[in-house]
């Protein structure tokens, strides 16, 4: 049984996990393209959102979706359906999701802080994570990755400016085919295809 005293050593692990499963780094490409389009992305309410939905889903997220007739399989298909738009508007170069000029707060939500960031990808990984690992230790884990997403959502003007106009087409083109990649393996593997 875990314990409920902070532990360094859970800490890192939770963080390192969750560091790879939300690949913030990776979805550098995609925020670049939000950011584009609806002009300015709001970094703060992002991550705060990115926060709240993580820590909600931890402690709440299995009863949440047991009340509204949900499993974890369908919420993740639901996810995958949309990280699939976004790869396909990434690929092809067209916008099925228009973003409101006048709202770049519901930008920063949808489809930036879920699905793209805290998706279900990370929801699910959460979910068994609370099995192996004590709450505390891992809601510390998503404080330290929430400062990381942060980070980068504050700074992606300059990492526009250093990957210049070619360099994004080039990432934008490669990452939309890794993001559909993910797209249909969460798919795949939560429908038993």
């Amino acid at each position: 049984m875990a314990s409920l005293a902070l532990n360094f050593r859970e800490i890192l692990s939770v963080t390192m996990i969750l560091f790879a499963i939300i690949d913030i780094i990776g979805s550098v490409p995609v925020i670049i393209d939000l950011r584009q389009r609806a002009g300015h992305i709001q970094s703060e309410k992002a991550s705060v959102a990115v926060l709240v939905l993580m820590i909600a889903f931890l402690l709440v997220g299995e009863k949440m979706l047991d009340i509204i007739g949900l499993d974890v399989a369908s919420f993740a298909i639901a996810g995958s359906l949309v990280i699939f738009i976004i790869a396909m508007e990434m690929i092809l170069g067209i916008h099925l999701f228009k973003a409101n000029e006048n709202l770049p707060s519901a930008l920063s939500i949808v489809p930036l802080a879920f699905p793209l960031i805290a998706g279900a990808g990370t929801m699910t990984t959460l979910l068994s994570l609370k099995s192996q690992y004590a709450t505390p230790n891992i809601i510390a884990a998503i404080v330290i990755n929430t400062l990381f997403v942060y980070l980068v959502l504050k700074n992606v003007k300059w990492l526009e400016k250093l990957l210049g106009l070619g360099g994004i087409e080039i990432l934008r083109k490669a990452f939309g085919v890794i993001l559909l990649a993910i797209a249909i393996k969460l798919f795949r593997n939560n429908t038993g295809l």
